[in-house]
């Protein structure tokens, strides 16, 4: 085991951290010499990890690099029921099996952060599928209803006569077991779970465990620049997207986000940080070029020097010069014999299946089908939005129409990276 010293012990406690319950004897803990088993749990209602995830795994990291064991806990059963932190309406339930799919994309992509060799990760079936009524009815019979009032989310919901399922009582009670059954030592979480962090920690005592310690860290605000980063509002970031998604993503962010994420997202110093402090607020530094640092940062962390250098270069060659990247699918196109009618062949698109025809009326196509059956976007209703946004081109030009002319070699592109050719075929 490590010792840490001044400077690696505030690395610890105050990077990244909002509250550690109790921090004095996390402390004494951790400089110990004695291995901690540090849990953290992962609800698996949506299959994607996501840099807001990240900032609580880079945590577990460095103290795994100590020595310290961690055991990721996929909440297989807790899933279905849907975490009600930060909710003002009762979530719909998962089935078994989505909750089980998604729970397998996470195991995938836990060790892009984590040490794959000093993690142990498990499914709460591990323990619930042996759980019995009585089991159930012992767990509820330590909290009362009040207890569970005071969480935030559940006070407003009753104050407002809104709905809560006893279902929902149940989650954190489940996520509380967690820590019994693994006997964890040390909880990690977002601000949010401070109730089901605590309540692990009671329950533990409860039943004849020293209580573990609650190290809570900050929620990491969405590419939207205003809530937390989320797959249900749309403003996340996957680490198992595409470099080139990842690094666009993050050149898309708010310049007031820039420290944030440089703080919670990367390994650079103290001193390195508060140089890019100054410096934005001094207005002497360009934030673009601090947006293209920390974009190659954390675009490094999950793929390879290669791989995003050609993210860095397509984003300069898409965004900065607005030129289209020289390898855009295309799609090929002709007129039937009574030129009626335009057949779309995918060239070099294998996502796009057998080819396709649309109605053609004086060489015009409807954009909005066009759009859909290409795959280009996933719904009518999107199209409309990102035509609305401007995010929909045709040789570098907005449009918002609802037909276009076919011609060959116009350039489409769609959101900030998307581009299919046109091209003529005999």
């Amino acid at each position: 085991m490590k010792k840490l010293d001044k400077k690696g012990l505030n690395a610890i406690l105050r990077r990244a951290v909002v509250e550690i319950i109790v921090e004095k004897e996390f402390v004494r803990l951790l400089q110990s010499g004695k291995p901690l088993r540090l849990k953290m749990g992962f609800d698996p209602s949506r299959p994607d990890i996501h840099l807001g995830h990240v900032v609580g795994l880079r945590k577990l990291r460095q103290l795994q690099d100590l020595g310290h064991k961690v055991i990721l806990i996929v909440g297989d059963w807790t899933a279905q029921i849907g975490d009600p932190s930060g909710q003002t309406i009762t979530r719909p339930m998962l089935t078994h099996q989505e909750a089980m799919d998604n729970a397998q994309s996470y195991m995938e992509q836990f060790f892009k952060v984590v040490d794959p060799h000093k993690t142990e990760t498990v499914l709460q079936s591990e323990w619930f599928g042996k759980f019995t009524l009585t089991d159930v009815i012992d767990l509820t019979r330590r909290f009362t209803v009040a207890q569970f009032l005071e969480r935030d989310d559940f006070s407003k919901r009753f104050s407002q006569h809104k709905p809560i399922a006893i279902t929902e009582f149940l989650y954190p009670l489940l996520q509380g077991y967690d820590s019994v059954a693994i006997r964890s030592e040390v909880e990690f979480g977002g601000t949010d779970q401070k109730f089901n962090l605590l309540l692990g920690r009671q329950l533990q005592e409860k039943m004849g465990q020293v209580p573990q310690h609650c190290f809570m860290m900050p929620m990491l605000v969405g590419t939207d620049g205003v809530k937390k980063m989320s797959k249900s509002l749309d403003n996340y970031i996957g680490i198992d997207e595409p470099p080139e998604d990842i690094y666009g993503k993050l050149m898309s962010i708010n310049d007031e986000l820039i420290i944030t994420y440089f703080d919670f997202l990367t390994d650079i110093s103290a001193n390195e940080l508060e140089d890019i402090k100054r410096s934005l607020g001094g207005g002497t530094i360009n934030p673009i070029g601090l947006k293209k640092e920390l974009a190659l940062n954390i675009t490094s962390q999950f793929y390879s020097k290669n791989e995003t250098r050609k993210a860095q270069e397509l984003f300069e060659q898409i965004s900065q010069h607005r030129l289209a990247p020289s390898d855009i699918p295309q799609i090929g196109f002709k007129l039937d014999g009574d030129g009626a009618e335009f057949m779309f062949v995918p060239l070099n698109q294998d996502n796009m299946g057998k080819k396709k025809s649309l109605i053609s009326i004086d060489r015009c196509v409807d954009a909005s089908s066009f759009l859909i059956q290409m795959g280009l976007v996933k719904s009518k209703a999107e199209g409309k939005r990102l035509m609305s946004q401007g995010a929909i081109e045709i040789n570098q030009e907005r449009f918002d129409q609802k037909v276009f002319l076919v011609e060959d070699g116009m350039v489409i592109k769609v959101g900030r990276r998307c581009f299919v050719r046109l091209v003529a075929m005999e």
